[in-house]
């Protein structure tokens, strides 16, 4: 396989596992903690991604430490344990003291 073909490899993956699921778009500004830690959106570990995605990307950081990812997960969960009607990216932010400006 050349260099061309392995590049477009992760294209063809994507697409091939986005077309055995059903298509489905989520607000996650709209998911309150209660149902992040339900999986009743989505499964609380795509969210938890998503949101680390969402936010170091605001950061401008482009580095994964997964230990670090962790235990921000655990944050944010225990913290959500504790305010079940919150919306789960307020709980990201309060929990991880995240400045939002």
């Amino acid at each position: 396989m050349n260099a061309r073909n392995m590049m477009r490899l992760p294209i063809v993956l994507v697409f091939i596992a986005s077309a055995a699921n059903a298509q489905v778009t989520v607000d996650v500004a709209k998911i309150s903690c209660q149902q992040f830690l339900s999986d009743k959106i989505a499964p609380t570990k795509n969210v938890a991604l998503w949101l680390s995605g969402y936010y170091n990307g605001r950061k401008g950081n482009t580095v994964i430490d997964v230990g670090a990812m962790q235990k921000s997960v655990d944050k944010v969960e225990d913290y959500c344990r504790l305010n079940l009607e919150m919306m789960v990216m307020e709980a990201v932010k309060n929990a991880l003291g995240i400045d939002d400006k």
